[in-house]
């Protein structure tokens, strides 16, 4: 069944330690814009799905990794498959800002199923956020 014709926003909540902080980073660093907010939580529109930061700073933990293709991937993750010009504009934007890098932009399992454009950073609360981008959609789920 393929639903990527009919893809409805997501909508994911995640802890931060400094909602300030958190609105600098989303809002500065990857471009999103804010929907309603609280002092204890911000909405942010990241390419059209609702994220929102709650600010819970017991919740911030150390993330394990997992080895994915050579890189020590951060097993909790989220971030947006993007096509390959949008994954290059925020690549751009992102080297602009000074943003460092947990993994650094690279194309995973090249010549293989599922090749794919990747890179990793953290937001200010050790927040892991891939994105990612495939030749062709058709590829997302290809084993």
């Amino acid at each position: 069944m393929n639903h990527i014709k009919n893809l409805r926003p997501f909508h994911l909540a995640f802890p931060v330690l400094d909602l300030e902080e958190a609105r600098d980073f989303y809002m500065n660093t990857l471009g999103c814009s804010i929907g309603r907010e609280s002092d204890q939580w911000i909405d942010f529109n990241l390419y059209g799905h609702q994220i929102v930061a709650h600010l819970s700073p017991n919740e911030i933990k150390d993330v394990n990794r997992s080895q994915v293709d050579g890189d020590a991937v951060p097993v909790r993750h989220f971030g947006v498959i993007l096509e390959n010009n949008e994954w290059q504009k925020l690549v751009d934007r992102l080297k602009t800002k000074g943003e460092d890098f947990l993994i650094e932009p690279r194309v995973r399992f090249e010549g293989k199923s599922g090749e794919q454009r990747t890179l990793f950073i953290l937001d200010p609360s050790g927040n892991a956020l891939e994105f990612k981008s495939f030749a062709h959609d058709g590829h997302i789920f290809r084993r």
